[in-house]
């Protein structure tokens, strides 16, 4: 029984618990993104690039015991996706406010209805991703519904802001706000991939 242990059986690690870690800290990466520029409070937005590293090292870890796991709960791709998936929200996060301190913008309070919803999105995944341990379909579904109706209002909120920019004519600022919106869109678009995973996960199991 030693060596089967040792050689066939999955390593002893609570997939359903990591993925919802990685999930956690990816909402928590949101928060902290919309608190600080509803505050305009420039070192808040700085200390999101340690708590990225946290995330990057939970991804790390959570991909290290799934290539270590022999016989896995969901279809191995489908968690392999969802790892990369949340990995791929705090790199967007992470580059939204690596462009907030390069371009300097005065005022960081002006996104703060559009990463309103991105935080509600977020909330709402993790929510999706805490039910996977019961594999409550039903629960699942809700959440996921949530973030594909949530992406269409930040992409609508985004292109309504843009069109406001146009209408000015400072040429710097446009770009420059059009570059933060597009990046919030990215932020938004990563979240709605990973519930497309999370159904995808889901869809097996029935």
């Amino acid at each position: 029984m030693g060596l089967i242990s040792k050689f066939i059986l999955p390593s002893d690690f609570n997939l359903n618990d990591a993925l919802l870690k990685q999930a956690q800290i990816a909402r928590l990466l949101v928060s902290d993104l919309y608190k600080a520029c509803v505050n305009d409070d420039r070192e808040a937005l700085r200390a999101i690039s340690i708590v990225a590293m946290r995330a990057r090292k939970i991804k790390t870890k959570n991909m290290a015991q799934l290539l270590d796991v022999f016989i896995a709960p969901y279809d191995k791709e489908s968690i392999y996706r969802m790892i990369t998936q949340l990995d791929w929200i705090t790199l967007a996060v992470k580059h939204f406010q690596l462009e907030a301190e390069v371009y300097d913008t005065h005022s960081l309070s002006e996104y703060n209805e559009i990463l309103k919803v991105l935080l509600d999105m977020a909330t709402a995944l993790e929510e999706g991703m805490s039910r996977l341990v019961d594999r409550d379909l039903r629960a699942i579904a809700e959440s996921t519904d949530q973030v594909h109706d949530q992406y269409d209002t930040v992409v609508e909120m985004c292109a309504n802001a843009t069109a406001e920019l146009l209408q000015q004519d400072d040429i710097k600022r446009i770009i420059r706000h059009k570059d933060m919106l597009a990046q919030l869109k990215e932020i938004a678009k990563r979240i709605h991939i990973t519930a497309n995973t999370l159904e995808d996960m889901t869809i097996k199991i029935v």
